[in-house]
This record gives structure tokens, C-alpha cells and sequence, in this order.
């Protein structure tokens, strides 16, 4: 059984000084674990976190956490097979916007509040996939433009503790996005700036002095907490938490240091903090990112559910090395001291790491958000070079088989998890023809029919796909 070490500061002493929105499972692994180190410093105590929920479906998270004062356990599962759980205590408030959202609103404005950190995933943003722009027509968005005072959107509410915030005097606050997209500041900051610029002109000169944007890069494997994984999480602390967390060894995050209200001293605990966070964003999202993505149809397909078994198939394995080498390595400087082939090496241990065990549902989820941020940049660089095609094209025509069968091949069915399609896309996917497919919007930043290369290496691993299914065809890219 494992032992719980327990944070050894005094919790009524710390106040939060940074908001957080989307209280899941990768914030609670990662920055809440580096705070919750931080502060053990007496001098770091003005640095807890609020963490604020927007969801209907936060509910029972919620209820969760508030049952335990915040408090939750997270085991840090080693790639040795050695576990180590921690009792985190850093979420110092809860805040849950359908039950009180006036309250939300006045934490965001209050001047003890100096950060407002959030992950809301990729697709989170708003911004159309082939353009970037902010799509204002959204649902939400609308309501919200509309009724200032009664949002709904994580635009709303931030526009609405900004504006309170302008008004009373509570002075500058940095907004730091903690999601996976390269430049994830300056996405940020562009999304909320079109909001504000059609909502309140005024809010939107007030945050171009007032309010910074730093771009970020974090990095921590963290699967979802299914019932099994809280029973056995438990059975191993021996503890009863209702919203464990567990993660593996690894932890990176790369910060922009432009605060404009003061940060906390996170370099104490790990952090690296950067005039430019280009390069290692570059480096995280191309091999890591990428790679899970590579990884996540054709593993799924095959009739693998966990990252690790599909890693400790040799095939999957040399499958991502070759990508990594090949597909990626000749784009991605490395950055500082980083060794990169150690650094991929590291990669392929975390993936087949045992104890995280970490599931492809989770890596297929929301490929329509992913593959833009993932997959296409570099895809875009491979076309321009005529570059070796084979495994993205391999990817692709998997990605097609994935959200067109409902089955994979084994027979076993499976529920596709794609918020973010349009009903344009819908009618791509149900066409006959391949080529239809390559229109899908998470390729629209790269014209795939329009190469003469690409389409005809896609067409040829669709018609295999359906003839013989995921585990020959990946054995013939791997011959090639």
C-alpha cells in the first residue's frame, strides 16, 4: 500500500491568488501539484487557487472536492513500477457558475486575484479551424454579446469580471492558458480580445493595457479517472477520495515571464521560466502531441484500449519511432540543452508506461480540434519538401475508417467522441468517396487534394484498410 504525504503547510494561512478555469484532471496533476510544493514556502502563501467550474457537467466533481475542503489525492505512477500519492491541498476555493454566478464574476474582479490561469481545451478557443478567427456566430457567444451580465461562455464570465474589475480599480491580472496549442497565449488572446472588441470597446482597451497573455508549455500524461481506477487508486492509498487523480513521473512547464501583477515563485519547484517558449512548445506538440495522435486510430482500430499495451506491441512502437525520426525530428530544433534523441527515447517509455495506462478513447476524443494543432503544421512542411508520405497518409485514411465504421476490427463497437464536427464534415464522412474526406475542416489549413503525392498514397491505404484492416497495412508501412 501506498503512503499519502500530506502537504505540510497550514491551509487556513493561504489565500488564493490565482482563479483557475476547468478544475480537471491535468490541472489538478500539474499546476495545483507545482503550487501545492510552492507552498510549502511561507512567502508563497498569497498564491492558492480559486478554481472555478462552468460546466452542468462539473456537478458532481464539484461536490466532489467541496465533500473533501479541495483536498484530493494524486499518485505519481513511475516508469519503474513505484508509485508515490500525494495529498494536494492548493485548491483553496471552489466556485461552480451554474450554482452561484455572481460569485464567479466578483472572483475574477477581486484585486487579490492576480492570475487567471484555464484549461478549456483546444477546441475551447472558438476559433474557426481554417481561418483562426474568433467565429462570433457561436450560440454562446451570441447570448453573451447580448446579456453581459448573464453569461454562459468562459468569454462571458472572464468580460464581465474584467469589466467589474475595470470599474472598481483592481488593477492589472495576467491570463495564462495551460492547454495544449502552440502559442497558447497568444491564441488566448485573440480569442478574448475579438469577444471584448465586439462587446464593450472600452473592456477591450482596458486589457490591451492592463492584461497580459503568456504563452506557455505543459506537459504531464494524465488519463481519466474511470470508477475502476478510483476503486483501485483508493484500495492502494488507502484512502476514500472521491476524486482522485493519478498521473506519471514526468512533469515540464514552460512559462513566458511577461505577469503583469506578479507571479509566484514557481521556478522553486521546477518550472522554467523563458523570454520565448517557441521552441519547446514546437518540440512537446510535434513529438508528443503528435505521436499520441499518430497512434490513437490505427491502435484503436486494431482493438487496443490502453496506450501502453498498443506501445508494448513492437509494431505501434517502431510505428511512432519512425515517425518521430523521420516525420518530425528534421523540423524540430531542439531547444537549450535538450538532447532530442534522448528526449524521444523518454517519450516512447512514457507511452508504454504500465502504471499510467493511459486509454486511446481519450487520445481519439476530439481529433477535429487535435489534428490542426498537431498533425497539419507539420504535415503542411512535409508536402513543401515532397517528403515521405507514407505514415501520415496511413493516419488519415485510419481517421476516415474510425469516424465512418462504428466498429473495429474485431467486430467490437465504439461510440465516436467528436464534439466539435460540423454538419458539413458529417456529410464528408458519410460520402463514398475518399477524396470527399481530405475537405474535413481539420485539414482546411492545408489543401490535401490539391498535392499530387498525397491523395494517391491516401486512396491506396483507404482501399487496404477496408481489404485487410489496421495490422497488415501498418506492417506494410513499416516495410516501406
Amino acid at each position: 500500500m501506498n503512503t499519502v504525504e500530506k502537504f505540510k503547510y497550514d491551509r487556513r494561512n493561504v489565500k488564493a491568488g490565482i482563479a483557475h478555469i476547468g478544475v480537471g484532471n491535468f490541472h489538478r496533476a500539474h499546476e495545483e501539484y507545482y503550487t501545492d510544493l510552492l507552498l510549502e514556502y511561507p512567502d508563497q502563501h498569497n498564491w492558492g487557487i480559486c478554481g472555478i467550474a462552468l460546466l452542468p457537467s462539473d456537478e458532481k466533481l464539484v461536490e466532489a472536492l467541496r465533500g473533501q475542503r479541495g483536498e484530493y489525492t494524486l499518485t505519481v505512477c513511475g516508469r519503474d513500477g513505484r508509485d508515490q500519492a500525494f495529498l494536494i491541498g492548493s485548491l483553496v476555493e471552489l466556485l461552480w457558475s451554474v450554482e452561484d454566478p455572481g460569485a464567479v464574476i466578483a472572483k475574477l474582479a477581486d484585486p487579490a486575484i492576480r492570475i487567471i490561469t484555464m484549461t478549456i481545451t483546444e477546441g475551447g478557443y472558438n476559433l474557426d479551424k481554417s481561418t483562426g478567427e474568433f467565429i462570433l456566430a457561436n450560440e454562446g457567444v451570441q447570448h453573451d454579446l447580448k446579456h453581459p451580465a448573464a453569461p454562459s461562455t468562459v468569454f462571458g464570465f472572464v468580460a464581465a469580471g474584467l469589466r467589474r474589475r475595470m470599474e472598481s480599480g483592481g488593477g492589472p491580472v495576467t491570463i495564462l492558458s495551460c492547454d495544449n496549442l502552440q502559442h497558447n497565449g497568444s491564441t488566448a488572446r485573440r480569442a478574448f480580445t475579438a469577444f471584448f472588441e465586439a462587446q464593450d470597446t472600452a473592456l477591450a482597451g482596458w486589457v490591451a493595457a492592463n492584461v497580459t497573455f503568456p504563452n506557455s508549455m505543459v506537459d504531464r500524461i494524465t488519463p481519466a479517472v474511470l470508477p475502476a481506477d478510483r476503486e483501485r487508486l483508493n484500495a492502494s492509498n488507502g484512502t476514500d477520495d472521491a476524486a482522485p487523480v493519478y498521473c506519471e513521473d514526468f512533469i515540464q512547464w514552460v512559462i513566458e515571464d511577461k505577469f503583469a501583477a506578479g507571479r509566484p515563485a514557481w521556478e522553486r519547484v521546477g518550472v522554467e521560466f523563458t523570454g520565448d517558449v517557441t521552441a519547446f512548445e514546437n518540440m512537446k506538440l510535434s513529438l508528443l502531441n503528435a505521436s499520441h495522435t499518430m497512434l490513437s486510430y490505427p491502435a484503436f482500430l486494431t482493438g487496443y484500449r490502453k496506450v501502453d499495451d498498443a506501445m508494448h506491441d513492437e509494431r505501434f512502437a517502431r510505428y511512432l519511432r519512425d515517425f518521430m525520426d523521420k516525420d518530425i525530428t528534421p523540423y524540430v530544433p531542439a531547444p537549450g540543452t535538450v538532447n532530442l534523441d534522448e528526449y524521444k527515447q523518454t517519450l516512447i517509455e512514457r507511452f508504454g508506461n504500465r502504471s499510467v495506462s493511459d486509454q486511446l478513447a481519450r487520445l481519439c476524443f476530439d481529433g477535429v480540434s487535435k489534428i490542426p494543432v498537431y498533425i497539419m503544421p507539420n504535415l503542411g512542411k512535409m508536402l513543401r519538401d515532397k517528403a515521405d508520405l507514407t505514415r501520415v497518409a496511413f493516419f488519415a485514411a485510419a481517421y476516415r475508417r474510425y469516424l465512418k465504421h462504428g466498429t473495429d476490427d474485431n467486430g467490437a463497437p465504439y461510440t465516436v467522441d467528436e464534439p466539435w464536427l460540423t454538419e458539413e464534415d458529417r456529410k464528408l464522412i458519410a460520402s463514398a468517396d475518399p477524396d470527399v474526406f481530405l475537405g474535413l475542416s481539420p485539414f482546411a489549413s492545408v489543401d490535401l487534394r490539391g498535392d499530387a503525392r498525397f491523395p494517391v498514397l491516401y486512396r491506396k491505404m483507404v482501399k487496404e484498410l477496408e481489404e485487410k484492416g489496421v495490422s497488415p497495412v501498418l506492417e506494410a508501412v513499416l516495410r516501406s
